[in-house]
């Protein structure tokens, strides 16, 4: 039991830091900064930047949505070589 409240407080520890070092970053820091892009950015009208806006939208949900699905399957797997009626099924020793 001591083994599983060190886990969790370090997983809380681990939560925090990565919490508190993505505020510290500034958002420039995050952005390629491209010069090029950002002066044709500004230079375009409005609708351009709205389209920029949704483009990147657009681009972020596959990624997104594969890292979804592969947590909801390791999620559902996450039991699945710990069952002890399993292994006497398929006559494994180990």
């Amino acid at each position: 039991m001591p083994e599983f409240k060190a886990r969790k407080s370090l997983l809380i520890e681990a939560v925090a830091f990565v919490t508190l070092a993505a505020l510290a970053l500034p958002p420039m820091a995050l952005s390629q900064g491209c010069s090029l892009c950002y002066t044709q950015a500004a230079n375009s009208g409005a609708r351009l930047i709205r389209a920029l806006r949704s483009g990147i939208v657009i681009l972020m949900v596959p990624p997104v949505s594969i890292c979804i699905g592969a947590m909801v399957l390791a999620y559902r797997k996450r039991n699945q070589f710990h069952q002890a009626d399993r292994c006497l099924k398929t006559g494994s020793d180990w």
